[in-house]
């Protein structure tokens, strides 16, 4: 490596400094100019070899000079002159929260914005995207390594503020909290797509309304509810109702149909039936009859 470059530079100069000038240590210079050789060499056969861990790509440059190509995972032969640089081609996320240390930047990282009806609205956000690798040395020569606070976190910001103002209050809260997410998604995306950056997936985690409103909502909300309930109770009511009405109606169809449907004789014989089944009881003890057609007497020993 270029450690052992320098080391070996340092030697052959010592070398022939020690030939150059006659004293004790001059026989060593030979010694000190073989081993000066064989730690250049190992410096440069050591830079000649590149490893990229998984994950990652390696962009190659020169004197300033970015090269197109990267190099993949793995090991790789290179020039020993170049220096190469290592991008995050994995899934990487980036955080704005209110919260303390939740967030990629301490304290209150939170993205405040006005609606539509001029209400002050705090949103917290994680954003997850991802280098294109084929694009690494453009986003290393036109942005550098520091991709995240160049690009990610004023677009975000700039995005959601610029979209937010479509909305009011309530509906950044409720109704159209799915429809502000994939607005500013689609417009995000776009400006990393000519960063050379892929957006995968925006996550809203929270937005916070002032004081005042979240009051107003949950009034509205209980009021809602009540009503709700109330609607439940009346419904049972009116189903008891009907209940009760069908009852009714079948007991005087019943007692109708009795009253017309029955003849003297019918009732003769279904009193008749009752006798005989009171004499065959054991309990039965003695029965007057009148012979008048009218009910007879029964006297039990109970």
């Amino acid at each position: 490596m270029i450690v052992f470059i320098i080391f070996g530079v340092i030697l052959l100069l010592l070398s022939f400094s020690l030939k150059n000038n006659p004293n004790p240590f001059s026989k060593f210079s030979n010694s000190l100019k073989i081993v000066g050789f064989l730690l250049i060499a190992l410096g440069i056969f050591s830079s000649m070899f590149k490893q990229i861990d998984a994950g990652k790509v390696g962009v190659k440059s020169l004197y300033g000079n970015v090269e197109p190509d990267i190099l993949e995972s793995g090991l790789h032969i290179i020039n020993p002159l170049l220096d190469v640089t290592d991008f995050d081609i994995q899934t990487q996320n980036y955080t704005m929260s209110a919260i303390h240390d939740e967030g990629n930047k301490e304290g209150d990282d939170a993205i405040r914005v006005l609606s539509n009806d001029g209400l002050e609205v705090v949103i917290d956000l994680t954003v997850l995207y991802r280098i294109s690798p084929e694009l690494a040395p453009k986003i290393f020569k036109q942005i550098g390594e520091n991709y995240a606070d160049k690009i990610v976190r004023p677009v975000t910001r700039t995005r959601i503020r610029d979209n937010a103002v479509y909305y009011d209050a309530v509906a950044l809260y409720s109704t159209k909290r799915n429809e502000f997410q994939q607005r500013i998604f689609k417009t995000i995306e776009a400006d990393f797509k000519s960063r050379g950056l892929v957006l995968e997936q925006l996550l809203i985690r929270n937005i916070n309304l002032p004081t005042s409103v979240k009051t107003t909502i949950e009034s509205k909300i209980n009021a809602e509810q009540d009503a709700q309930k109330m609607t439940f109770i009346l419904q049972k009511e009116k189903q008891e109702a009907e209940r009760k009405r069908v009852e009714a109606q079948g007991i005087a169809d019943y007692q109708r149909i009795i009253s017309t449907g029955l003849s003297d004789k019918q009732l003769q014989y279904e009193q008749i039936k009752a006798q005989k089944e009171l004499a065959a009881s054991p309990n039965t003890k003695i029965i007057f009859m009148n012979g008048k057609g009218s009910a007879p007497v029964i006297l039990s020993d109970k």
